[in-house]
């Protein structure tokens, strides 16, 4: 059975996820007059700019629908994740069919659908939504996207490419998020189509990405593996490397391949360990293979998203594995985390530190920062550290 501690644990992520983020964004994100939803809110959560980010929209949809879905079937929820996909069906899409990077208060296009990560969060909300709410046209949205989705992975952004093509780099982000949107929609695939996808992400993610010198992934990399002596050669970004490796950990039980979970775990810990700030503590945004100067003027900032992502890794290792130095460095980070993102006055987590662990903004949401990777982990921990494996 699970000790105190963990149960201690799992309440503390329970109550933090219902208790405080998801009544933060239900009282101060919903449009009330255009749809949607308000991404950028300063501490106390006012609106400071009306601009609509379509992933972040997106997510939103998922966040609700999956609460929806695996939480409790509160009706609140579910009308909140509507008002999103409804302003996802008038507003979020081209004429082509993928959906724009961002949109005006009412829903006028600002950036064309040039990033595919739209695409990518916009099949996730409306195949969780359709979960939730049993609309099979949403659900037939979300498959149509991932099809385009898939097609798009050689060339993601197609016409609004700025390189020449003359260096070319496979970035880490496209396996790694493939692989979470393909075991998302893993109930309405075939067992051929989920294996080869899978495979593929598998392949890159271990192999072409993955440096065995260092025991840590690079963000860009040749077709064969090779890493270029370039600024984005060098480039680590010790987040996207942890959050990978519990999507991983999540097709190694799928498949329940152990070797493949084990793998996860170590490489992991091993970017815990070169990723940590020995100084200040908390994980750096970016690094330079090489301890060169990174290109990111914001290297050693402190960001809310990989402290969490490492958070969910951690726990769903230690309820697999039982390993003491993963529940060492779940505490370790535990610590710095809960020491330095909450914000006890008013809500929610503030989300960029600086190296210190200073706030260097106390907005809840932006751009970048809305409802979904904190309520995500807060869920996947409390979940994680309930179980028994």
């Amino acid at each position: 059975m699970l000790t105190d501690t963990y149960k201690n644990f799992a309440i503390k992520y329970k109550d933090c996820l219902l208790k405080d983020i998801i009544p933060f964004w239900e009282q101060h994100s919903i449009d009330q007059e255009y749809g949607g939803y308000f991404t950028s809110l300063d501490r106390q959560g006012n609106v400071f700019d009306t601009d609509k980010f379509i992933w972040l929209q997106a997510r939103q949809v998922w966040t609700f629908s999956m609460l929806y879905n695996k939480v409790r079937q509160y009706k609140s929820w579910l009308v909140i994740a509507e008002v999103g996909i409804d302003f996802l069906k008038r507003a979020g899409r081209g004429e082509s069919g993928s959906f724009y990077f961002a949109v005006d208060q009412q829903g006028i296009p600002l950036i064309h659908p040039y990033n595919i990560y739209a695409d990518c969060f916009a099949c996730l909300a409306f195949y969780e939504y359709a979960k939730a709410s049993g609309d099979k046209a949403c659900h037939d949205i979300a498959m149509k996207t991932y099809r385009q989705f898939i097609s798009r992975l050689n060339h993601p952004k197609g016409k609004f490419e700025k390189s020449t093509g003359n260096r070319k780099l496979d970035s880490f982000g496209l396996p790694m998020m493939t692989a979470y949107l393909t075991l998302q929609l893993a109930d309405s695939l075939s067992e051929a189509d989920l294996t080869k996808v899978l495979d593929r992400c598998i392949q890159k993610i271990t192999i072409q990405h993955y440096d065995s010198s260092l025991g840590i992934i690079r963000e860009f990399a040749t077709l064969d593996g090779d890493y270029m002596d370039t600024y984005d050669g060098r480039l680590i970004n010790p987040g996207h490397g942890i959050e990978a490796m519990w999507f991983l950990m999540d097709i190694a039980r799928l498949r329940d391949d152990d070797g493949l979970f084990d793998w996860a775990t170590n490489v992991c810990l091993q970017i815990l360990d070169y990723g940590w700030d020995d100084d200040h503590g908390g994980l750096f945004y970016f690094m330079d293979a090489k301890g060169a100067p990174p290109q990111q003027l914001e290297w050693d900032q402190k960001l809310w998203w990989p402290h969490v992502e490492a958070l969910i890794a951690l726990s769903k290792s230690f309820a697999h594995t039982q390993r003491a130095d993963v529940w060492q460095w779940f505490e370790k980070v535990h610590q710095y985390t809960w020491d330095k993102f909450p914000d006890p006055e008013y809500g929610e987590w503030f989300g960029y530190l600086d190296r210190r662990g200073q706030p260097l903004l106390d907005l809840k949401g932006g751009k970048w920062k809305g409802c979904y990777h904190l309520p995500r982990a807060l869920f996947e921990c409390w979940q994680n550290l309930e179980s028994e494996d």
